[in-house]
């Protein structure tokens, strides 16, 4: 598989594990069984621990706090698990993690989440001016939906800062609002640890704050975080 081409694989529109013998497609003979990733035992232990261990830098069981919406929400986002738009500049950015009911402490399947964030230049797509009868891009903005274990996760580009005036600037960080029929909608914000404008913004609170991981893959890396949310059912 490793003079297997990209270029050859786009060409050919087949899986890089399938070849064409006699016009029909087949496995290639050097393709080995997919290898178990764990028994449903095992999956079922993993959804135990989560529930008792589902807070991000808090302390305590409690919902997560909120934060401004901002000027730059934007409704009708599409949904879509790829928020920046293909070979964006910056570093890949992977985050996952689920939504909770505060009052249960179990998981909630079906809750949306909008998210947005700046370019890494700091940059929102609304900085943009749209003409008339152009069609809107939602760049770097996109829904998800929590699946049947509360779980969602999603791929972009770590934002970049922005200056709000002389000397005061806004940290990296990545809008959410969280929506459920059953609970109380939660405008948030996620930032990350380690980042020096934090110690000026207005904004800033510590439980939204999670650690990056780097993970190499070749001769390039992407970072990856996980980040919780636990809501309050309505009144």
């Amino acid at each position: 598989m490793n003079n297997y081409s990209r270029r050859n694989f786009l060409k050919s529109g087949i899986t890089g594990l399938a070849m064409v013998f006699g016009g029909e497609l087949i496995l290639r003979s050097d393709a080995n069984p997919t290898e178990s990733s764990g028994t449903y035992t095992d999956y079922l232990a993993y959804l135990e621990k989560g529930q008792t261990d589902n807070t991000n830098n808090q302390n305590e069981w409690a919902p997560t706090e909120d934060n401004i919406l901002g000027p730059f929400y934007r409704e009708g986002s599409p949904f879509r698990a790829k928020i920046s738009p293909p070979l964006s500049d910056g570093t890949v950015l992977l985050i996952s993690g689920r939504v909770w009911g505060y009052d249960t402490r179990k998981p909630l399947r079906n809750a949306i989440i909008d998210i947005w964030h700046a370019d890494k230049h700091g940059q929102y797509d609304t900085n943009s001016i749209v003409a008339p009868g152009q069609k809107v891009t939602y760049r770097n903005r996109a829904r998800l939906i929590t699946d049947e274990n509360g779980y969602y996760e999603y791929e972009t580009i770590h934002p970049g800062p922005y200056q709000l005036s002389p000397g005061i600037w806004r940290p990296n960080h990545i809008h959410y609002l969280v929506r459920h029929p059953e609970y109380k909608d939660l405008v948030t914000q996620l930032f990350f640890k380690g980042d020096p404008h934090q110690e000026t913004d207005r904004f800033i609170k510590d439980s939204l704050i999670i650690d990056l991981d780097r993970v190499e893959v070749g001769n390039t890396h992407y970072e990856k975080g996980v980040f919780d949310i636990v809501i309050e059912r309505k009144e």
